[in-house]
């Protein structure tokens, strides 16, 4: 269930309650307002639908000079709410819209803590390969904070919001930028071991690897969209975007020019999977802006991005045959 406080002008209140009867919530009661706010509502909804009620306010409030909407998940209530009749109506099982940008823009901020994290995880994770130690790369894929800006690049496109664009792809990059660089500096102090396996097979790419990569954005994006926890799938994306970087900074030091391509071509592809999967979840759950005229824009840059990263997969999948074969 979710908690949704509205406040607003004492002019606005006739049309509020009526949106909120509209929406059948689970209990709602209006009061007095605070501050500088004239009149407050208090509504409890069922899980999956209150968008509809959230985006009717927004539209009514967006107006005036003094509101504010605040929504808040109810980890119980009492006494406990009767189990809703069944009916025909479809209810989502997506989180609300402003929820889902809320996280994604928190956890794709470019701050000290974002970079600390990754310069640490990408150094366990070069001393996890180089040391052929799978505890230790795991490690480094629980810390590495890069499961935000990909959500956020992915749900962006979904809402055609391109500031949020530019935030997410600034600290994507800017993070493999910094965790590839800290690798290279750590050969110039430990030996690259060319024996470890696990260093080696960042190298060999195979269709497993293109369907890791698809399984591990959409799993995220669904974590995100049905508010399941995303620890693990965090690691899931962690598996297909922090090792393959390190790997090739490490070979990269180590001379050894064709397999650093090889984990860099490896990186490329479970970017593009990543995002790719992540955006056609969106899609299927229906993530688009509010306005009807946002919805049209973002709809066509939906698909003209899906269409580019289809095609920049196949390059990848196309380059990384061919080197595969100079490999072996």
């Amino acid at each position: 269930m979710r908690f949704i406080k509205a406040n607003f002008p004492a002019d606005k209140a006739d049309a509020v309650i009526a949106i909120v009867e509209r929406a059948n919530p689970v209990d709602w009661s209006v009061d007095s307002g605070y501050g500088r706010f004239e009149k407050a509502i208090e509504i409890v909804v069922e899980t999956g639908r209150g968008q509809g009620l959230v985006d009717d306010l927004q539209s009514l409030l967006s107006g005036s000079p003094d509101w504010r909407v605040v929504v808040l998940p109810v980890e119980a209530t009492l006494p406990r709410p009767e189990a809703p009749e069944p009916t025909d109506e479809k209810v989502s099982t997506t989180s609300l819209r402003e929820e889902l940008y809320a996280k994604v823009d928190r956890d794709c901020t470019l701050n000290s803590d974002f970079i600390l994290l990754t310069v640490l995880s990408s150094i366990v994770a070069a001393i996890g390969l180089n040391g052929d130690s799978v505890a230790i790369v795991i490690a480094a894929m629980v810390i590495a904070p890069l499961l935000g800006p990909i959500l956020a690049f992915a749900l962006a496109t979904a809402l055609g919001d391109m500031s949020l664009m530019r935030k997410a792809s600034k600290t994507a990059v800017t993070g493999l930028v910094v965790g590839f660089v800290f690798a290279l500096a750590l050969t110039l102090i430990v030996p690259v071991n060319m024996e470890s396996l696990e260093l080696t097979s960042r190298a060999v790419i195979g269709p497993e690897i293109v369907v890791l990569a698809l399984a591990s954005g959409a799993a995220a994006a669904l974590s995100l969209s049905t508010g399941i926890s995303s620890a693990l799938v965090g690691v899931m994306v962690a598996v297909a975007l922090l090792p393959p970087s390190v790997a090739s900074a490490l070979f990269l030091g180590a001379g050894d020019y064709d397999r650093a391509q090889g984990a860099a071509l490896l990186l490329g592809l479970n970017v593009v999977c990543a995002i790719l999967s992540a955006q056609l979840v969106f899609a299927y759950k229906g993530l688009r802006p509010r306005r009807w005229t946002s919805q049209q824009k973002a709809g066509r840059a939906q698909r003209l991005n899906i269409i580019v990263w289809c095609v920049l997969l196949l390059l990848l999948v196309a380059l990384a045959y061919r080197l595969n074969i100079r490999l072996t």
